[in-house]
């Protein structure tokens, strides 16, 4: 298997991720009544790239997916990546806990 053959291989769920992303960034394009040419310049990347982004293609570079939303006025919806780490957060929440049965002190949530 090839470098190039192994980035494309991604478990379904993350593909079908990338994939809706992509069609939502086609549909934020449409919406606009933006042409890939218009949009692709405006992100400084190629037509084809542009293509990719939104067939939600592993290997176009994170970069490029900043730059189309920017070029689409959606850049801030890079800051909700990650942005519901439920289970990080029950991760520090039962470390917490932890912690303080350790210490033997009551725990108490609104401390």
């Amino acid at each position: 298997m090839t470098k190039h053959s192994k980035a494309m291989v991604l478990p379904r769920k993350v593909q079908r991720n990338l994939e809706t992303a992509g069609e939502q960034i086609k549909l934020a394009r449409k919406r606009r009544s933006l042409s890939l040419e218009a949009v692709a310049e405006r992100a400084q990347c190629t037509k084809l790239t542009l293509m990719r982004v939104e067939k939600g293609t592993p290997t176009v570079s994170i970069g490029i997916y900043a730059r189309v939303l920017y070029a689409l006025g959606l850049d801030e919806d890079l800051l909700l990546l990650a942005q519901k780490d439920q289970a990080g957060q029950a991760l520090v929440d039962a470390k917490m806990m932890r912690k303080n049965e350790k210490n033997n002190e009551e725990y108490d949530v609104f401390d």
